[in-house]
């Protein structure tokens, strides 16, 4: 029989048991700041009914899940690893929201950010808030603000990798890591399988699902009078018939042309559609669009 004492004190630990069991994660900074990053690791595929016969892709790999059912209609290569690009940034994303900073605060572009960087619309000095900066991350796809991004959020790109490694690792995403934030670096490498995973969890988070699904968006240089960037999304299916709910488009030399997106068609199913390795821009979207239009029939 336990003592009246001691009831507290095995409530307290029930109590204890029962929260972290809610699939919640604390990481802790060097220096003790802690960091609180809800991890719901329930996403799981079922891949009893991928389909016999499906469209032939122009892709290295390839996979399409329904979203509701976690039901995977088909695959192509699913398992293979390759490098993804700046579908790197949909986790650099859910990153810095773990982080709960404020995305009101400002950031400079500097040298640092801008070397190798490839095309960017935003100069070495420009000062944009945090929202600014996400929404050219991940609608541009824009490395600079992607690594102004991971500074302001850890102070360096060698913590905010760190923790974007830590962040797949609590997600059992056992194929997925990455060398920095922006998807330069052909080490950046996932599956095709992975990546549909990490769609359906940065799809929980608001503002990444706000973000990639507008056609545009209007930033502002707080630095400079009356001066703004016009941004649009470089999903091209976002003109397709279908609306696009969320994603993220990716390329470097290694990897080609990828595409990881959310589509809901009129009836309001949805899929969840990923191609990697496709040899064109233009092929990726039209591949994809091909394996949406049949995998609307199969749902």
């Amino acid at each position: 029989m336990l003592r009246r004492e001691t009831l507290p004190r095995v409530l307290l630990l029930l109590a204890a048991l029962v929260f972290f069991s809610a699939n919640t994660v604390y990481f802790f900074e060097d220096g003790g700041q802690e960091i609180l990053a809800s991890v719901d690791t329930s996403c799981h595929f079922d891949f009893d009914n991928v389909r016999d016969k499906g469209p032939y892709l122009n892709v290295k790999s390839a996979i399409l899940v329904n979203y509701e059912n976690g039901e995977v209609v088909y695959t192509k290569n699913p398992e293979k690893t390759r490098p993804v690009a700046s579908l790197t940034k949909l986790v650099s994303a859910m990153v810095i929201l773990d982080h709960g900073v404020d995305l009101n605060q400002t950031e400079k572009i500097t040298k640092e950010d801008a070397r190798r960087s490839s095309r960017s619309r935003l100069r070495v000095g420009f000062e944009m808030s945090l929202i600014d900066l996400m929404h050219s991350s991940l609608m541009c796809s824009d490395n600079r603000a992607t690594r102004a991004l991971a500074r302001a959020t850890c102070g360096s790109i060698e913590e905010f990798t760190r923790e974007m490694n830590a962040k797949v690792k609590s997600l059992g995403l056992d194929n997925t890591i990455f060398y920095e934030p922006t998807g330069l670096d052909e080490r950046n490498v996932s599956t095709a399988h992975e990546i549909a995973k990490i769609l359906h969890y940065a799809y929980d988070y608001d503002l990444i699902r706000e973000i990639t699904s507008k056609r545009y968006h209007r930033a502002k240089i707080v630095n400079r009078k009356n001066s703004f960037r016009q941004m649009g999304n470089t999903n091209r299916l976002i003109y397709s018939p279908y609306k696009v709910l969320g994603g993220k488009t990716g390329y470097i030399i290694e990897a080609d042309y990828c595409l990881a997106t959310l589509l809901q068609n009129k009836e309001g199913e949805m899929l969840t559609l990923v191609v990697l390795g496709a040899p064109g821009d233009k092929i990726r979207f039209k591949e994809a669009r091909k394996l949406a239009n049949w995998g609307f029939r199969q749902v």
